[in-house]
C-alpha cells in the first residue's frame, strides 16, 4: 500500500443519504419550475463540485432552461487562508443580458465566491440573479448573501461525496459523508 493511501482520510458517517438528497432536489425543482415558469432561465454553476447537483436538478426541472459553467479560484497569497480575491479560470459561454440567472452551488460558505458571481452577472445585465445551493453554512458568512433555494444546512465539518471532494477524491459517492480523518 502506498504511503499516500495511508494518509488519505476516508468517507465517514453519512450526513445526507442519496434518497434524502434526491427527495430534496425534487422539491427544489418543483419550486424553481413554478417560480420561473414563462421566463428564460439560465443555470450557471461553478465547476467542479456543483456539476453533479446541477445535472440532477436540471433533469428534474419541468421548464425550458440552459446551462452554463464558470470556473473560479479563490486567490491564496503567502498565507494558507483566502485573501478574498477571486481569479476567473473559465468564463460562461453566452451572454446573460436580459435573462434570469440561477446560480447553482454545491455549498455556500463565506459568501465571497457568491458575492463575486452576483456582482459579475448583474454587471453583465442579467434580469435577475438568485442562488440555489445544495448545502448552506450561514454561520460561516463573511459577506451577507442569502440563497433563495437551499437543500440543507451543512454541518460544520468537511464533507465528501455527491460532488464534494477531498484532493479530487470521493466526488462519485452517492451520499454526502463527513470526512473521517
Amino acid at each position: 500500500m502506498a504511503a499516500e493511501n495511508l494518509l488519505t482520510p476516508s468517507p465517514g458517517e453519512i450526513a445526507f443519504g442519496a434518497d434524502l438528497i434526491a427527495g430534496r432536489i425534487d422539491e427544489l425543482a418543483r419550486q424553481i419550475s413554478g417560480d420561473y415558469r414563462g421566463r428564460d432561465l439560465v443555470l450557471v454553476t461553478v465547476l467542479k463540485g456543483s456539476a453533479i447537483f446541477l445535472a440532477d436538478l436540471s433533469r428534474r426541472l419541468t421548464i425550458p432552461h440552459r446551462l452554463d459553467f464558470i470556473a473560479i479560484s479563490a486567490y491564496r497569497g503567502a498565507s494558507a487562508g483566502s485573501s478574498g480575491r477571486i481569479r476567473l479560470l473559465k468564463d460562461i459561454d453566452r451572454p446573460v443580458r436580459g435573462e434570469h440567472v440561477l446560480i447553482v452551488e454545491d455549498i455556500v460558505d463565506t459568501g465571497l465566491t457568491l458575492n463575486y458571481l452576483f456582482t459579475t452577472l448583474r454587471f453583465r445585465g442579467a434580469e435577475s440573479v438568485e442562488v440555489c445551493t445544495l448545502l448552506d453554512r450561514p454561520y460561516r458568512r463573511l459577506i451577507e448573501i442569502e440563497s433563495r433555494y437551499v437543500g440543507f444546512t451543512a454541518p460544520d465539518a468537511f464533507v465528501v461525496g455527491y460532488g464534494f471532494d477531498y484532493r479530487q477524491r470521493f466526488r462519485n459517492l452517492p451520499d454526502i459523508h463527513l470526512l473521517a480523518r
